[in-house]
């Protein structure tokens, strides 16, 4: 079975010169190595089948606003504790979103998005479902073919795909999780997505996300832990809670 975690982007880990600064959340409690740019930002997590059984009333309290929950991964997998924590996120009050982990030497990028879609990717205008996100990050399974042993324009061809495919089938583009190292060293610095493609940028051990990947010329989700107050990794959302709420209800 495909192993259910993000190891390249954590070994990766940024070394910045502030690591560990302090924070408000949006109820005002001050938490221990949390980016100063967490003041007043939605804090949110995301999750995958390592979490399990999520306590979500829990995490709500801790302040949860938002979760993305990894469905899929390629066109084989599909996370077997999904329908619960998509749900019991939902039930407790906390929006969230689908992922789905990118394998691209597996399948096409329709083939993949299509597969999302109809195990857990599908996005309904409730105003409390996150647009589908596509996770692209270093091949966990082949250290020599980091990217996968496609070309840049490839790379760049297979999201393009996947995006097409997801747009067509619920009417969303995906939001594009990544790296700056990640998009420039596979992509080539594409800057083909930018325009209508929200970036979840992953970037730990700073106080702030440093330089975005090329396009973009800022960040709507910030993945700027692994580990922390919140189950699984630990995220911000670049806005308000109302602005939030659009960005669910497209």
């Amino acid at each position: 079975m495909a192993r259910d975690h993000k190891p390249l982007l954590r070994r990766a880990r940024v070394l910045a010169a502030t690591a560990a600064v302090a924070a408000l959340t949006a109820a005002g409690t001050v938490v221990a190595g949390t980016p100063v740019a967490a003041a007043a930002k939605p804090m949110g997590h995301d999750v995958s089948s390592h979490q399990k059984n999520v306590d979500w009333q829990s995490a709500k309290a801790k302040g949860a606003r938002f979760v993305y929950v990894k469905a899929t991964e390629s066109h084989t997998y599909r996370n077997p504790y999904f329908g619960r924590q998509y749900d019991g996120a939902r039930d407790a009050g906390i929006l969230r979103g689908a992922y789905h982990f990118a394998v691209p030497d597996k399948s096409s990028g329709a083939t993949q998005a299509a597969y999302f879609v109809r195990n857990g990717g599908a996005w309904r205008a409730d105003g409390r479902t996150l647009p589908p996100a596509l996770d692209m990050e270093y091949n966990p399974y082949d250290k020599k073919h980091k990217c996968y042993g496609l070309s840049k324009a490839r790379i760049v061809s297979w999201i393009r795909a996947f995006s097409d495919e997801l747009q067509r089938e619920t009417g969303r583009r995906p939001v594009i999780y990544t790296t700056t190292h990640w998009w420039n060293t596979c992509t080539g610095g594409s800057g083909a997505f930018a325009a209508n493609h929200a970036l979840w940028l992953a970037r730990y051990d700073s106080a702030d996300t440093g330089a975005l990947p090329a396009g973009w010329s800022t960040w709507t989700f910030w993945q700027y832990d692994n580990s922390g107050t919140l189950p699984g990794d630990q995220n911000l959302f670049n806005g308000s809670m109302a602005r939030l709420r659009q960005f669910a209800a497209g």
